[in-house]
């Protein structure tokens, strides 16, 4: 059984993925005030022996997409994980982005919105992710398998406005999507950036991936 670390496991998405992953993964969690992902040396401890990291640890009380500020513990809390996983010899590192990473509200163009374009982050939370992702990508050019998954709305039974509509991944496809990337061989080039979206008859976002995941769900249904 695969040996998975969870950091803050405590957070919505964490919740879900606790419930989805525990049956056939052995699930270690990481929060504080037990283990703050912003020490090394705890980080160090915390990975030993896992197969894989899931970060989602995030100060989302000061930096979120509706504030206007940013955490500087966000970028460090990442670098501890990245540089852990590469020191112990943990292979893969998935990565909680978001969708915010791109100005996809302003989108106009009449092709789906790929992971891959030069991004254009409004705001501080969004260029906090895009950091992030571009030192994941640094990392995997020293061996490090990252994932970088850019999260819409999550944890919605059923989202009712129009913006969760187009950006809503069910439960069921977010875990598949996780256990999709944990199950996977290889990865090309040990990076690729995804839009975490279910497949919603309104969304923008192209969930094209090199690893063949698609979502079932649909928000219009």
């Amino acid at each position: 059984m695969k040996k998975i670390l969870i950091t803050g496991s405590k957070g919505r998405i964490g919740k879900i993925l606790i419930s989805g992953l525990k049956t056939h993964y052995s699930l270690s969690l990481a929060d504080l005030p037990e283990i703050d992902v912003r020490n090394y040396e705890q980080v160090l401890k915390a990975v030993e022996g896992k197969d894989a990291i899931i970060h989602l640890a995030w100060d989302t009380k000061t930096e979120n997409y509706l504030s206007k500020r940013s955490n500087p513990s966000n970028i460090l809390m990442a670098e501890n994980i990245y540089r852990a996983a590469l020191e112990k010899g943990i292979p893969r590192v998935i990565f909680a982005s978001s969708v915010h990473a791109d100005d996809f509200q302003n989108y106009k163009e009449n092709k789906l919105l790929s992971p891959n374009r030069v991004h254009k982050p409004i705001t501080p939370y969004g260029r906090s992710k895009v950091l992030i992702e571009k030192l994941g990508k640094n990392y995997a050019k020293k061996g490090l398998d990252v994932i970088c998954i850019r999260f819409g709305a999550v944890g919605y039974e059923k989202p009712t406005s129009l913006e969760g509509k187009m950006l809503w991944l069910k439960n069921n496809d977010l875990i598949s999507l996780i256990n999709t990337i944990l199950e996977a061989k290889k990865i090309p080039k040990n990076f690729f950036v995804i839009y975490g979206i279910s497949n919603n008859k309104s969304r923008i976002h192209d969930y094209k991936n090199p690893l063949g995941w698609k979502p079932r769900d649909d928000s219009s249904k």
